[in-house]
């Protein structure tokens, strides 16, 4: 049985992160141990349900670190110090808010604790356990639709406030991007960045240099085309993903919000009518669970990071694509709205 230990009490720790927790113990009790999740965060006080800890030394004083799992919520400028501290401490389970790295430079930094302590990190893509994403992976498996073409991911939402908030992400890329490179990159593998662009946030005046929204257009080395495009001043919420195969293309929706599990998937035949099911997708808990589920058996098996490596380098890749552009003066206005 495990214990959890969350660092950082912002938006994430305890917006999603606690929540979520609930409904997996109670789902799956004999996965946990009994007794509160354990929360550290020193700009942030604790919640209903939480043992507020003042260091992660307490909460390693409190319950053994081997036993326990870690979900680093800190932001996401944030996150090879607290990882060494956390190893240092003997924690070796860590779930890693995403994205798992901002840069190159800190992916190696991770890359070297992980290495050197032994650490087995998971990073919080709730799309990879979704039922739509498995249901997805599994029509490409079977090839009973042919070869698959193209994939495309909208994800539309309205995020002045939080964005003019919290400055913890430095780009659109870093927001909801991350979510769908992990289930592209999974459906269709590696992929080189055919093209980027960033737009800015515009509200009351204030103008926020790349946060406004984020398009990427991907290669796939299994010749598969990729367009995700993320408008975060939009004013409808949506997340659409299309995968065009040789003989049929199939519409899923992501539910928008914890306010609705719900999940749906159209597919369309030529020459026939497309039919659509919806069915219950609470991908951030599942998430949990089987990563708790994991931990807790002593052969593990195999995460899934190289996916989330990738996506970092995709990534990295993107923004400075877009960084070169807007250091040329000429090409200022076409980098950012591309």
């Amino acid at each position: 049985m495990l214990h959890t230990l969350i660092v950082g009490l912002g938006r994430s720790g305890r917006g999603l992160h606690l929540p979520s927790l609930a409904k997996a113990r109670a789902a799956a009790p004999s996965l946990f141990a009994p007794g509160p999740v354990m929360g550290h965060d020193p700009l942030c006080p604790g919640a209903d349900g939480l043992l507020a800890v003042a260091s992660p030394e307490e909460a390693a004083r409190r319950r053994p670190p081997r036993d326990t799992v870690v979900h680093l919520c800190t932001p996401p400028h944030l996150r090879a110090e607290p990882l060494e501290t956390l190893a240092r401490l003997g924690y070796r389970s860590i779930i890693v808010e995403k994205p798992l790295a901002l840069d190159l430079v800190e992916l190696a930094a991770i890359a070297r604790l992980r290495r050197r302590w032994d650490l087995d990190l998971a990073v919080s893509t709730p799309w990879s356990a979704s039922a739509l994403s498995r249901r997805l992976s599994a029509a490409r498996r079977s090839g009973a639709f042919g070869a698959l073409r193209a994939i495309t991911v909208l994800q539309h939402k309205p995020r002045f406030t939080r964005s003019l908030g919290s400055p913890g992400h430095p780009t659109a890329f870093d927001i909801e991007v991350p979510h769908a490179l992990a289930v592209v990159v999974a459906l269709a593998g590696g992929a080189d960045v055919a093209a980027a662009g960033l737009e800015d946030m515009v509200v009351d005046g204030t103008r926020l240099p790349g946060l406004g929204g984020a398009r990427l257009d991907l290669v796939h080395h299994t010749g598969v085309l990729t367009r995700i495009e993320s408008d975060l001043t939009s004013p409808l919420r949506e997340r659409r993903i299309v995968l065009e195969f040789d003989e049929v293309v199939l519409t899923g929706h992501y539910p928008c919000s914890e306010a609705d599990h719900t999940a749906q998937l159209s597919v369309a035949v030529p020459g026939r009518a497309p039919t659509r099911s919806a069915f219950h997708d609470d991908a951030f808990t599942a998430f949990l669970r089987a990563c708790y589920t994991r931990y807790s058996r002593p052969r593990r098996a195999r995460g899934d990071l190289p996916v989330h490596v990738e996506a970092v380098r995709l990534l990295s890749e993107a923004k400075n694509l877009c960084s070169s552009r807007t250091d040329d003066p000429r090409e200022a206005d076409s980098a950012v709205r591309v």
